[in-house]
C-alpha cells in the first residue's frame, strides 16, 4: 500500500483544520503485520515506509509512483528496526538488526525484510551515485549529548548517516533517545530550508503522546502523535515537540545537500 502526499505552502498551515493538518503531515498507519506500507511525499521526493514481516519475508516494493522496476533503481535507503530482532537481506547478504539498529543500502540493491518480532522503518530518497551498503548498530555509534536536565531536554543523538563517515548521496538518518524525565526534543527549534525531514516517534507507552509543533516561526500549529507514528516536516517548517512520557525518535532528511550542521536555530521568542 502506498499513499502520495503533495507539497504544501506555509500559509496553508495557518488556516488548516486539525483534520487537514493530520491528512497532510501525520502518517499514522505505517506498520501492519505481513505488509509493507509507504508514503511518498513530493517534498524532496522522500518516501517513508514500514515493513512488519511476521512469519514471512517481505520484499521492498517498486510502487508505481516511483516509475521504475526496482525501488532502489534510482534511490538509496535507510532502515532502522523499531521492534525486536530481525534481519534484512541485501542482494542475498544477511544483516542482523536489533532494536534501533540501522542499515544504509546503496542504489541498485534488492532488499528483503524478515523477522517474526521485527518492525522495520525505512526512508528512501533519490540518489546520484552508488555507495556501499553499511550496517550501523546503535551500540557502535558514539552518542552526542544534547540539552539539559534543567530544561527537560536531555537526550542522546545517534548519527548514523549525517554527511560524515558514512557516505551517501543526500540521505541522512539517525535516532535521538531522550533521558528519563526529559520531554522536549530538538530544542531550540530550527530550520533547514534545503532539506525535508521526517520524524518517527517510537518507544512511547500506549497511552502517551508527543505534541509535535510545525509551521513557520510566529505561526505554529501542533499535531498529537502516538507511538510509531510519523510527521513529514517540509523545509519551511520548524520542528520541535514535547512528550507526556519516555520516548525516542528516528529522524531522516533528504534534499539539496547532506550537511548535518546546515541549519538555522529559531529563538523561542520568535515563535
Amino acid at each position: 500500500m502506498i499513499q502520495v502526499r503533495y507539497s504544501t505552502s506555509p500559509s496553508s498551515v495557518e488556516t488548516a483544520t486539525t483534520a487537514e493538518l493530520r491528512e497532510n503531515y501525520l502518517v499514522d498507519d505505517l506498520f501492519s503485520t505481513g505488509e509493507v506500507r509507504g508514503v511518498y511525499t513530493h517534498e524532496d521526493r522522500m518516501l517513508i515506509g514500514g515493513a512488519v514481516p511476521g512469519h514471512q519475508q517481505l520484499g521492498l516494493p517498486a510502487w508505481d509512483v516511483l516509475g521504475v522496476s526496482s525501488h532502489l533503481q534510482r534511490r538509496e535507503l535507510g532502515i532502522i528496526n523499531v521492534a525486536g530482532p530481525g534481519h534484512v537481506l541485501v542482494d542475498g547478504e544477511k544483516f542482523e538488526l536489533g532494536h534501533l539498529d540501522g542499515l544504509y543500502v546503496g542504489r541498485g540493491s534488492k532488499v528483503t525484510f524478515a523477522g517474526a518480532d521485527a518492525a522495520f522503518y525505512f526512508v528512501s530518497a533519490p540518489a546520484h551515485a552508488t555507495y556501499p551498503t553499511t550496517a550501523v548498530s546503535r551500540a557502535s555509534v558514539e552518542p552526542v549529548p544534547v540539552g539539559s536536565a534543567q530544561g527537560a531536554s536531555e537526550r542522546n543523538l545517534f548519527r548514523y548517516a549525517w554527511g560524515s563517515d558514512l557516505q551517501t548521496s543526500g540521505l541522512q538518518f539517525g535516532v535521538t533517545v531522550l533521558a528519563d524525565g526529559a520531554v522536549w526534543n530538538t530544542v531550540p527549534p530550527h530550520l533547514h530550508e534545503r532539506r525535508t525531514e521526517a520524524y518517527l516517534y517510537v518507544d512511547l507507552a500506549e497511552n502517551e503522546r508527543v505534541f509535535h509543533f510545525l509551521g513557520r516561526p510566529g505561526a505554529t500549529r501542533h499535531l498529537l502523535v502516538a507511538n510509531r507514528q510519523a510527521v513529514i516536516s517540509p523545509p519551511w517548517s520548524i520542528h520541535t515537540g514535547a512528550g507526556t512520557g519516555s520516548y525516542a525518535f528516528v529522524w531522516a532528511m533528504a534534499g539539496e545537500n547532506n550537511d548535518y550542521t546546515d541549519l538555522v536555530p529559531v529563538p523561542l521568542e520568535d515563535l
